[in-house]
């Protein structure tokens, strides 16, 4: 389950698949993990009334925070409380007009500058 961090009008929604990624190889865990950055597709779960998205169709998302820690090149870890999500068009350009919350500095490098340029802040 991903918050969604964004004014798109949904609230939460539910992780289907993660694109563009293979299996993981940790132990007996087989699946592909999402990180920050990745692109997933999601089902709405929990939508406002006036929300322009269709909750019977599939969309898609970028994490912009994960409760697993990141490891940074300098060594640092960083990790939030929940995991978050931007819901984004064809085009990788985001939906809503207002990012909430912090986002992670390494959106910067896989080229989501809109959602950094948005967010109010940046970790």
């Amino acid at each position: 389950m991903l918050d969604i961090a964004d004014n798109s009008g949904v609230k939460s929604a539910l992780c289907i698949k993660v694109l563009g990624r293979g299996g993981s190889r940790q132990g007996k865990l087989r699946r592909p993990v999402a990180g920050i950055g990745d692109v997933v597709s999601v089902a709405i779960k929990k939508s406002l009334p006036g929300c322009q998205l269709d909750d019977k169709k599939v969309h898609r998302c970028v994490i912009v925070r994960t409760k697993s820690p990141v490891k940074r090149t300098d060594g640092s870890y960083v990790r939030f409380d929940s995991n978050a999500a931007v819901v984004i068009d064809n085009d990788g350009n985001p939906i809503g007009t207002r990012i909430f919350g912090a986002v992670a500095r390494e959106l910067r490098e896989k080229n989501y500058m809109k959602i950094i340029s948005l967010a109010s802040e940046v970790v």
